[in-house]
């Protein structure tokens, strides 16, 4: 009885052993689908972080600007050239992509995509929305002198509205019908914050306020549309290179006045 219970324990023990050795000699896996989602949920967290300090620095850019056009109004009067000033803005956005790209030729090196050499074809589509930014750019400091900073930006909610309807006009993506409603409230939110009810007048802009306005709207979408339609015939090519490429043409017809 003895005999048997302790050959019992002698296979348990053997049993025992064999897993302990299987164990060991068995690598430790991870499955790749756990990897690729552990990867994938930090490539997410990354982008989501990106495109939160984009927009931060959108929204402070651009709300920003008029305050800032108007505080250099004196008498209301530029006591300097608008023309130098854009020429200014546009001569630091250079800058800024030049500097983006030699980051990108010191990691990555010179490549076809982000060389700055290009052929005719390709410069050929810029002249385009570089003259339409470049109009743009001019009538947002002349339009203060019919409206003020929060009315500016209050009618600078209509490129959103040019926007949408050239985006489907020109690369042919139709928009749902949530969007379309909220571009028709957007558009009666800023008819009806222009309303001046205590005085003859039913808006508080003048038509050449409204006029300006809209055709700045115009100008920024149909810009911005076919700015994303270069961008998108050509996705591999280096983003920083297109913008460089788009505003040294503004940059340089800036040059004609003087």
């Amino acid at each position: 009885m003895e005999y048997r219970i302790i050959k019992d324990e002698d296979k348990d023990e053997g049993a025992a052993g064999d897993d302990i050795e299987s164990l060991r000699n068995k690598s430790l896996t991870v499955p790749r689908g756990n990897v690729a989602t552990i990867g994938g949920g930090s490539n997410d967290r990354s982008k989501w972080k990106r495109k939160t300090i984009v927009t931060f620095a959108l929204t402070i850019l651009t709300s920003s600007q008029a305050i800032l056009i108007v505080w250099s109004k004196r008498a209301d009067k530029y006591e300097y050239s608008v023309t130098t000033a854009n020429f200014l803005v546009e001569t630091l956005k250079c800058l800024l992509s030049l500097a983006a790209l030699a980051r990108i030729w010191k990691n990555e090196g010179v490549t076809v995509d982000n060389r700055l050499s290009t052929t005719l074809d390709e410069v050929s589509v810029y002249p385009i929305p570089a003259a339409l930014y470049l109009v743009k750019n001019l009538l947002q400091y002349y339009i203060f002198a019919y409206v003020d900073a929060p009315g500016y930006q209050i009618l600078k909610n209509l490129n959103i509205i040019s926007t949408g309807v050239l985006y489907q006009m020109i690369l042919k993506r139709k928009l749902s019908e949530i969007q379309w409603a909220a571009f028709i409230l957007l558009c009666a939110g800023c008819t009806t914050a222009q309303l001046n009810p205590s005085s003859d007048h039913v808006l508080q802009t003048p038509y050449q306020g409204w006029i300006m306005a809209i055709v700045m709207a115009l100008l920024s979408g149909f810009a911005g549309v076919y700015t994303e339609a270069i961008i998108k015939k050509r996705p591999s090519r280096n983003i920083n290179v297109q913008n460089f490429g788009c505003m040294s043409l503004g940059w340089s017809s800036m040059l004609v006045p003087f």
